[in-house]
């Protein structure tokens, strides 16, 4: 937690970001060499922990471990993932690994460490309101100061020229699951909270998990690696009508390139609706070495003659839920393609049904009269990340994971965070600390620009040809 005191309440800060997740801390971490830069992230967590809940032994991020804070805008930067294993003497452990894509909890220790060292981030500071200022020309941040306990211990206030919003997602529970959360005496749990309550679960006779995505993967997984054979009692059920691998293919990938984001910005509000609905598979399918590992897990129950007691069902659907007993909950599930109704009693659940970008209304509703908004009330957001607001005001807020409806499937993709940091902060400074670069992709997405920008091929020394006779 830093200690650095706060500013005088006159001296107005550069920029001030609210929450402090991967996306924000990628942008701290980037600004931190900029010299005259004022800075300031503040979280109401105690410190940095990412998805602490699904740390699964074994379960891997779906990025390379380029894909870290800042590698990908500055590899030279002291913040990289590599920089990390040197200052941890682990370089060389690493190097012998032969490890591209690292552990989750891997990826949450760098990012800790990070966190521990940067001297601009505030934890145990809640926001509680976002003005603007027309009489100064700045925003007004007003906070809570934690204890240790979580409790109020003091109010603030600081103002700053910029905002940048990194608040990030809170989990979903569709609406026919949410009387499964009430239900006192039976383990209803988000995948967030899985390993918080793993043993719990573990204790139940039989155990549901809903959800086909790469969360649901790990999690039926890790309870099928801890049940007994031929007494698992397990059941994984889901939306979509396979357990559907995700789209893992080098020009697939491309969709994750600042090329893809400023094609995908550039269409139209009604084309980005139906592209960011078609898409899921992009993000939400379930790697292949997840979907191997469960098959065979799955296989070798059956080496001494009888199948494993799991029912993996895709294309199913919670209708309605609710408590039957103190120790068990109902189902009531819909096959879509049979068009077929059930019921399914269990003893305990887990919800892998996603997350929500979390409403920025909470702590932007004193900027409200200020936004613009689509047809669907969401706040518009330029190419460089801003909210569109009135003319009016003067400094600029950014965000970070909140831009999905505008910016496409690379909005919470880890390997877009260094990228859209340092264009926030190109922006922010009208200078180019980070020069970054004009073409990302060999794919042309659109025929709008004509033909595909070709960088100048590096040119090579001609040489002088040898005298004869030499």
């Amino acid at each position: 937690m830093n200690t650095t005191p706060h500013p005088a309440p006159d001296t107005p800060r550069d920029l001030v970001g609210i929450g402090i997740g991967p996306f924000n801390l990628s942008l701290a971490a980037l600004a931190d060499p900029l010299t005259g830069l004022d800075t300031a992230f503040y979280d109401q967590r105690p410190a940095f922990h990412w998805h602490p809940g699904l740390l699964i032994d074994g379960a891997r991020v779906q990025v390379p471990f380029l894909a870290d804070l800042v590698t990908l805008a500055d590899p030279a930067s002291p913040w990289t993932f590599l920089n990390h294993l040197r200052a941890r003497e682990r370089l060389f452990p690493f190097y012998f690994a032969e490890r591209f894509h690292i552990q989750r909890a891997e990826y949450d220790a760098y990012c800790r460490w990070v966190a521990e060292n940067l001297p601009t981030l505030h934890f145990h500071h809640q926001v509680d309101a976002v003005r603007w200022n027309p009489e100064r020309d700045l925003f007004e941040v007003d906070y809570t100061q934690l204890d240790t306990d979580g409790e109020a211990a003091a109010l603030g206030r600081t103002h700053t020229r910029n905002v940048v919003l990194g608040v990030g997602t809170e989990p979903h529970v569709p609406d026919p699951l949410r009387p499964l959360v009430d239900a006192p005496g039976v383990p209803v749990v988000h995948a967030a909270d899985y390993l918080d309550h793993r043993e719990t679960l573990l204790a139940a006779e039989h155990i549901t998990v809903i959800g086909t995505g790469q969360s649901g993967a790990e999690i039926f997984l890790d309870l099928l690696r801890h049940r007994p054979p031929g007494r698992e009692k397990l059941h994984w059920l889901g939306r979509t009508e396979a357990f559907a691998p995700m789209e893992y293919s080098k020009l697939g990938l491309e969709h994750f390139t600042p090329d893809y984001t400023r094609y995908f910005h550039g269409l139209t509000e009604p084309a980005r609706d139906r592209l960011v609905a078609s898409q899921w598979q992009l993000h939400k399918g379930i790697d292949a070495d997840t979907t191997a590992a469960i098959h065979d897990e799955l296989y070798r129950r059956t080496l001494d003659g009888g199948w494993p007691d799991t029912v993996l069902t895709p294309g199913v659907h919670v209708r309605t839920a609710g408590r039957i007993s103190t120790t068990k909950v109902e189902l009531h599930l819909e096959h879509a393609q049979q068009q077929t109704r059930t019921r399914l009693t269990t003893g305990a659940v887990v919800l892998a049904t996603g997350y929500r970008e979390r409403p920025l209304g909470r702590v932007l509703a004193g900027l409200d009269p200020y936004m613009r908004r689509d047809s669907h009330e969401r706040p518009r957001v330029d190419e460089r990340f801003r909210l569109v607001l009135d003319p009016s005001v003067t400094g600029r807020v950014y965000v970070q994971n909140a831009e999905t409806h505008t910016h496409g499937v690379g909005a919470p993709d880890l390997g877009l965070a260094a990228w859209r940091s340092a264009t926030i902060l190109n922006d922010l400074t009208g200078q180019e600390p980070y020069p970054l670069p004009g073409r990302t992709a060999f794919t042309t997405f659109g025929l709008e620009h004509g033909q595909p920008r070709i960088p100048a091929a590096r040119r090579h020394r001609t040489l002088t040809p040898l005298a004869d006779g030499i």
